[in-house]
C-alpha cells in the first residue's frame, strides 16, 4: 500500500510572494483587457454596422462581410498580395540572416562593427528605408544600371506589375537586421560538444550544421518565423508613400499595393466606410491568427529542444 502524498502548506513567505506575484501582472493584464481585446471586440461589433462618416450608423448584420467576399474585387486582390509578399519576404529574411549570422560568428576581423552595420537597417524609419530603396529601383537607377551590363532592360522596380513584390520583400529582407542578431545569439548556444564529437566522428561542415546546428536552432527559427510572418502581413507604408505620390484611388495605386493594412484605411480613412473597414480588419486579424495556428501546430513536428520534449 502506497503512503498518501503529503499535501503542501504554503508557509507565510510563500503567500506573499503569490500576492506580489499577482499584483504585479495586474498592469499586463489591465494592457491585454484595455489594447487589445476590447478593441478588437468593439471592431468586430463596428463591422456589423453600415456607417459612412459623418452619417449615422445603421445595423447591417453581416452585409459587409458578404459584400467584400462576393462583390469587392479589390478585397480579393488584398489578400492575394498581403500573401504573396508575407510568406516571399519571411521565407527570404530567415534564408539571409541564417546565412550572414553564421558569416558573423566566425571570428573575422572587425566583426562587431559588421554587426552593426547588418542590424542599422532595422532602426531605419521605414519611409526614410523606402524613399532610398525607390531611388535604387528607378529606371536610372544603380540596380538597373546593373541589369543592363549583363544585357537585361531598364525597368522600375516599383511600377511594374510582376517586380513590386519581389522588390518590396528584398527590402523587407534587408532591414531584418534583429533576425540577425536572434539568430547570432542562438547559435552561440549551440553546445559545443555536440560540434566537436561529430568533428571528431568525421562529420564535415554542412553535416554539423544540418544535423547538430539546425535542430538546434529550431526555437529561434520559430520565433523569428512567427515575428517576421507577423510584422510582414502588416505592411502598409510602401501603399501609402505609393497613394500620396499618385492619388489613393483604386485606379491610381497599383494592384501589387493593395496590402490589408492600406486597404483597411483607403475604406475607412479615405472613403469614410467605418463599418466595411472595420470588417476588413476583423478578417485580417483571423488570417493572421489562422497562419499562425497552422505555425504552432506544425511546429511539434520539427521543433527540437536540447533538454526533451517541452510537454
Amino acid at each position: 500500500m502506497q503512503p498518501s502524498p503529503t499535501k503542501h502548506h504554503p508557509g507565510k513567505a510563500e503567500k506573499q510572494e503569490a500576492r506580489t506575484a499577482k499584483l504585479l501582472l495586474i498592469p499586463a493584464f489591465m494592457g491585454l483587457i484595455f489594447l487589445t481585446y476590447l478593441p478588437l471586440i468593439a471592431v468586430f461589433g463596428i463591422s456589423l454596422f453600415q456607417w459612412r462618416v459623418p452619417g449615422t450608423p445603421s445595423f447591417a448584420g453581416f452585409d459587409n462581410y458578404r459584400f467584400l467576399f462576393t462583390e469587392d474585387f479589390f478585397f480579393w486582390t488584398s489578400i492575394r498580395v498581403t500573401l504573396l509578399y508575407g510568406f516571399l519576404s519571411v521565407a527570404a529574411g530567415l534564408v539571409y540572416s541564417m546565412i550572414i549570422a553564421l558569416l558573423l560568428n566566425r571570428p573575422i576581423p572587425g566583426r562587431a562593427a559588421f554587426r552593426t552595420i547588418f542590424y542599422m537597417p532595422f532602426i531605419i524609419p521605414a519611409v526614410a528605408t523606402f524613399l532610398s530603396w525607390s531611388l535604387l529601383y528607378d529606371g536610372g537607377g544603380i540596380i538597373n544600371n546593373i541589369v543592363v551590363m549583363f544585357g537585361g532592360q531598364r525597368t522600375h522596380f516599383l511600377s511594374n506589375e510582376q517586380t513590386i513584390i519581389p522588390a518590396l520583400a528584398m527590402v523587407a529582407v534587408w532591414t531584418s537586421g534583429n533576425l540577425i542578431v536572434i539568430k547570432m545569439a542562438g547559435l552561440g548556444n549551440v553546445p559545443r560538444t555536440y560540434l566537436e564529437a561529430a568533428e571528431i566522428d568525421g562529420a564535415n561542415a554542412w553535416q554539423r550544421f544540418w544535423k547538430i546546428t539546425l535542430p538546434c536552432m529550431t526555437p529561434i527559427i520559430f520565433y523569428n518565423m512567427l515575428m517576421s510572418l507577423v510584422t510582414n502581413m502588416q505592411i502598409f507604408v510602401p501603399s501609402l508613400l505609393m497613394a500620396a505620390g499618385g492619388g489613393a484611388g483604386a485606379g491610381t495605386v497599383p494592384e501589387s499595393y493593395l496590402f490589408m493594412t492600406f486597404t483597411m484605411y483607403r475604406t475607412g480613412f479615405i472613403n469614410g466606410l467605418i463599418g466595411r473597414a472595420s470588417a476588413i480588419s476583423f478578417i485580417f486579424f483571423i488570417l493572421v491568427g489562422i497562419f499562425t495556428a497552422i505555425l504552432f501546430i506544425t511546429s511539434k513536428s520539427w521543433l527540437f529542444y536540447e533538454g526533451g520534449d517541452p510537454k
